[in-house]
């Protein structure tokens, strides 16, 4: 029998929301990239309606982590329970439930609560899962309570689109431009600076300064999770331009037998407090939603130009 000992920790918060809505979020587990601050991505490898097996990425104490959780949701108590089953070290064991309590019609309260071991039961490490753990809850809390009590509103605020091209050429060179990012500031105009890490294959970390079209500029970080084999990178805006909440995206290059689609996908939440500043002071969400859509769509555009004309020129070469 193992030695560790049992850690626990609860955290509540109090929503002025129906407590309906707060379950639908929670137990919208692929949307958590764009809703919680410390998600990166998520990918949901099983589902049979009522239990599920995630891939998730996340932030920890400025660390990316990655683990496979199962989870199991009870909408009629709205209740979601969970347990990893591959644990980032040094957690040797991490399980837990969400749970939301009607207060009002109008009114909730949600409990996150964990229990966790950890190899050895090491002090050090403990409290660094305590600290991650304490330091994530807490976002996740503050990140759902602000949109909940939005509930009205999300419809208008979070926006989703996508740029498609065609390219006559191999997959691979797409996607290889897409992967090196160390080269764009060489590559686009718009980008004036960019430093990057991949300590871990496949998981880029990224700073960037770009200029927009109408002139200004401003620095963004994200952290990108690589897939060459399924030709993917999902990315998820750790520090966003003004106008963006939040901002999640991602690259796919889909081969078929007469060429390749290359897509270019986001999501963003609008920073509605924002957007007088930004925009104007007789700006509103709906101009503020079509000129997100213009601005990341013009750049992607120009990337995804640039990748069909790299493509396009080694096909001509060989």
């Amino acid at each position: 029998m193992s030695a560790e000992r049992v850690h626990r920790t609860t955290h509540q918060v109090s929503v002025a929301a129906p407590a309906g809505v707060v379950y639908g979020l929670i137990a919208d587990a692929l949307r958590w990239p764009l809703f919680f601050t410390p998600t990166v991505h998520v990918e949901q490898l099983e589902f049979d309606g009522g239990r599920e097996r995630l891939r998730m990425w996340a932030t920890a104490n400025g660390r990316v982590t990655s683990w496979t959780s199962r989870r199991t949701l009870d909408p009629q108590h709205r209740r979601v329970a969970f347990r990893q089953e591959l644990p980032a070290a040094p957690l040797r064991s991490m399980a837990g439930t969400w749970t939301v309590d009607a207060l009002t019609p109008d009114r909730c309260r949600l409990t996150l609560l964990h229990d966790f071991t950890v190899d050895g039961d090491r002090l050090d490490e403990v409290a660094w899962v305590r600290r991650a753990t304490d330091t994530n809850s807490r976002a996740q809390l503050d990140d759902l309570r602000h949109l909940a009590e939005r509930w009205g509103r999300l419809d208008d605020l979070v926006l989703s689109f996508e740029d498609t091209v065609r390219v006559h050429g191999p997959a691979e060179l797409v996607y290889d431009l897409l992967y090196r990012i160390g080269d764009w500031p060489e590559l686009f105009e718009h980008v004036t600076r960019l430093d990057h890490t991949e300590d871990e294959p496949g998981v880029q970390i990224m700073s960037m300064d770009t200029r927009t079209p109408d002139g200004p500029s401003h620095t963004t970080r994200s952290v990108r999770i690589c897939f060459p084999h399924a030709g993917r990178i999902v990315y998820k805006q750790t520090a966003t331009a003004p106008l963006l909440a939040a901002h999640t995206g991602e690259w796919s290059v889909v081969p078929d037998e007469r060429g390749v689609t290359v897509l270019a996908q986001h999501s963003v939440v609008l920073r509605e407090e924002n957007i007088t500043t930004v925009l104007g002071e007789h700006a509103d969400v709906h101009q503020a939603r079509r000129h997100v859509r213009q601005v990341l769509g013009s750049t992607s555009t120009a990337i995804l130009g640039l990748a069909r004309r790299h493509a396009h020129s080694a096909v001509t070469l060989l």
